[in-house]
């Protein structure tokens, strides 16, 4: 896959499903209920509004999050589709849209930009106002463009992903070369970019600091890497798995902790006996574990350390250490690891097509869309990291 032109040929011409009034007809993993099984479905699928694209997805991977959608039953939206990792082909574009065409390859986002409002004008932050999260499930206008059987199906976030076919609004994506490894432009979706954004626009990471990581996933593994990449001299990395600490170390991390290896110390306490008992100055809440966010904090320097939190946690309240808060530490959340979509994900993007980030050995599994349940099952498995989802047309992988 060398051009966008053959993409777009290869795919939009000999693939196309059946249309009726611009409606396509896919297939989508549709989840039903909080923890069901999903359900392959004939979805109907409409044409563009003015500002938005259809996109003909090419592959896409699973997040934690997507398993905190489909476990939890506080999100309340179903039927949904969900997925907001990936990188299609555009399909089509309403009328107003004038930076996409048929035929690019882009990525979606579910963080939008429009450089317009006091968030995106002041630089600081990626929390557009005119472009926010969706939560709703919902385009912009309180409607959807997904269905089954006449019933409105849930977009998860403005993405919905596992599905052959999505709708989003213009802002929400992102123009990758058309060369770029289909894998690596899911990563760069979400998990990896919003590890790296971590590093490098919340916590603006400083060359010779000390940084220690809480989860080596395919997030944490993005704050190994940008750390690394930043100047760091010190990259501790805490996770379970031994395999994920070598990972680590292939991408610049310095020190590898397990937790279970002693039981007499806390992890914020390990972390300081490596630092000269100071701390670092920077660490990473990666996992999503509520009780190891107070780690985080606790291993970085008095007066000065700052913690980011970016692992999706189950809880919506989490019990702070406040002596630990008091005493000159930042504790920041993060979404997205403050990458603005059109600013910044573009660089990231470069650094993988010049190959600085090698992002293969992040990749430790791959399933088709008809078997994406297999894929919470491999979630668990030990030797799992990122998922790869095809659309069953595998030369693209």
């Amino acid at each position: 896959m060398n051009s966008s032109g053959e993409v777009g040929s290869l795919l939009l011409d000999t693939t196309m499903p059946k249309r009726n009034s611009q409606v396509i007809t896919c297939k989508a993993a549709v989840c039903w209920g909080a923890g069901e099984a999903l359900k392959i479905e004939e979805i109907q699928v409409e044409a563009p509004g003015p500002s938005e694209v259809r996109i003909k997805l090419l592959c896409s991977s699973v997040c934690h999050t997507d398993i905190l959608y489909w476990k939890r039953d506080y999100v309340q939206l179903f039927p949904i589709v969900l997925g907001h990792e990936g990188v299609g082909v555009v399909e089509s574009v309403g009328e107003l849209v004038t930076e996409f065409k048929q035929g690019d390859i882009v990525i979606p986002t579910y963080v939008g930009e429009c450089k317009e409002c006091e968030n995106c004008r002041s630089e600081k932050t990626n929390f557009c106002h005119k472009y926010p999260i969706q939560l709703t499930g919902l385009m912009a206008d309180g409607t959807s463009r997904m269905s089954i059987r006449g019933q409105r199906l849930y977009h998860m976030f403005s993405c919905a992903t596992w599905s052959e076919f999505t709708v989003m609004n213009a802002n929400y994506l992102v123009k990758a070369h058309p060369s770029i490894p289909l894998p690596h432009a899911c990563l760069i979706s979400c998990g990896f970019s919003t590890g790296f954004g971590a590093a490098w626009k919340e916590a603006d990471v400083q060359k010779g600091s000390s940084v220690a990581v809480f989860g080596l996933g395919g997030v944490g593994l993005g704050v190994v890497k940008a750390a690394e990449m930043l100047g760091a001299t010190k990259i501790i990395g805490v996770d379970l798995k031994e395999w994920r600490g070598e990972k680590g170390m292939s991408l610049g991390m310095t020190d590898f902790i397990n937790p279970t290896e002693d039981n007499t110390k806390s992890l914020s306490e390990r972390i300081k006996d490596v630092t000269e008992g100071l701390g670092v100055d920077y660490s990473f809440e990666c996992t999503g574990v509520s009780h190891l966010l107070n780690q985080a904090l606790e291993s970085t320097k008095v007066g000065r350390g700052v913690t980011i939190v970016i692992g999706a946690i189950n809880e919506l309240s989490v019990p702070i250490n406040f002596l630990a808060l008091m005493a000159g530490r930042t504790l920041r959340g993060s979404i997205f690891g403050g990458v603005r979509p059109r600013s910044d994900l573009p660089s990231i993007l470069a650094k993988c097509m010049n190959k600085e980030l090698q992002l293969d050995a992040l990749v430790t599994h791959q399933v088709q869309l008809d078997d994406i349940n297999h894929a919470f099952e491999l979630q668990e498995q030990p030797d799992c990291l990122k998922i790869i989802v095809g659309f069953d047309d595998k030369k693209h992988l």
